[in-house]
């Protein structure tokens, strides 16, 4: 009974994101910097990991291009409840968002159309396993990159740049994240990067709550089973853009990057999407997807970062 109330809490929630439209800012978390910021050559020299690291972008039809083009379609695991980067949108019942438009891009370049694709939602726990396995192509679904993911799959460059940011709500009067989280329950996608942090430090949580996906920590709170949740700050932007009641609490920490999951084997795929997205940021898709997704909640984005 839980369960069901929470799946339609999560498709009303969906609902009312669509219906309400964007609110609220949180300008200066997006897009990305000129200069690779500090805090992640400090990690990634800690780690012995080049996070923005990736193949040469390059056109050239291998193995899993041609796999892909025998098919007919391209197979990208996305989100579907994420507001703005992967939804389904109420009123069409289609998935759009940010997230949504670049796997249209790869497809288009891939396949020569844009439509060729099929969109396969995948939890955020089953994200790493769904490329390994080869269920989907690549995943475009607010992923962080991260050195221990890139022991398992492969990432494109860095195509945003993001934070961890806390979200509570506005009826708690945190005024810091560790106001927010300290003594509280906190919520977090199982093996999300935010999960991860909090497994580091969990700044006094007083338990940590794991959903499969990143709305339900959304619901979660909504529902009084969670106090805050930590996020990156794109979805954290997309969560106060649905629900107004919430807030973002205190300075967003940890820089990091999303990029696009692929099998470490398929190099062809990892070259060739890495040329499209510096043909995406060039010809100016990037900063009009920016603009029709996400300009409302995240504010203005300076230039994408460019590897």
């Amino acid at each position: 009974m839980r369960k069901a109330r929470t799946r339609g809490l999560i498709a009303a929630a969906v609902l009312v994101g669509g219906l309400l439209g964007t609110g609220g800012s949180a300008a200066g978390l997006t897009g990305g910097a000129p200069a690779r910021p500090a805090e992640l050559a400090v990690t990634a020299a800690a780690e012995d990991c080049d996070l923005a690291a990736s193949l040469p972008p390059k056109q050239q039809a291998g193995a899993k291009i041609a796999k892909i083009r025998q098919r007919g379609k391209l197979v990208v695991g996305v989100d579907q409840s994420a507001y703005n980067w992967g939804y389904r949108n109420p009123q069409t019942g289609k998935i759009v968002g940010f997230d949504i438009d670049l796997a249209h891009a790869v497809a288009k370049s891939v396949l020569g159309d844009p439509d060729k694709v099929v969109l396969k939602t995948v939890s955020t726990a089953h994200r790493i396993d769904a490329l390994k396995s080869g269920e989907v192509d690549l995943v475009v679904r607010a992923m962080t990159i991260t050195c221990e993911r890139k022991k398992d799959i492969a990432f494109s460059v860095p195509y945003f740049r993001i934070a961890q940011q806390a979200v509570a709500p506005k009826s708690a009067k945190a005024r810091s994240t560790a106001e927010a989280m300290k003594g509280r329950r906190v919520c977090a996608a199982l093996n999300s990067s935010s999960h991860t942090e909090l497994k580091s430090d969990s700044r006094g949580a007083a338990a940590i709550v794991t959903p499969d996906n990143q709305l339900d920590c959304l619901v979660l709170m909504e529902l009084g089973e969670a106090d805050a949740t930590l996020s990156d700050s794109s979805l954290a932007a997309a969560m106060i853009a649905q629900d107004p009641t919430m807030e973002l609490v205190g300075q967003p920490f940890q820089s990091a990057y999303m990029g696009v999951g692929m099998n470490q084997n398929d190099t062809d795929l990892i070259a060739w999407v890495n040329q499209v997205l510096a043909d995406w940021r060039s010809s100016g898709g990037w900063r009009a997807s920016y603009d029709t997704w996400l300009r409302a909640s995240m504010g203005a984005a300076p230039d994408p970062y460019l590897p």
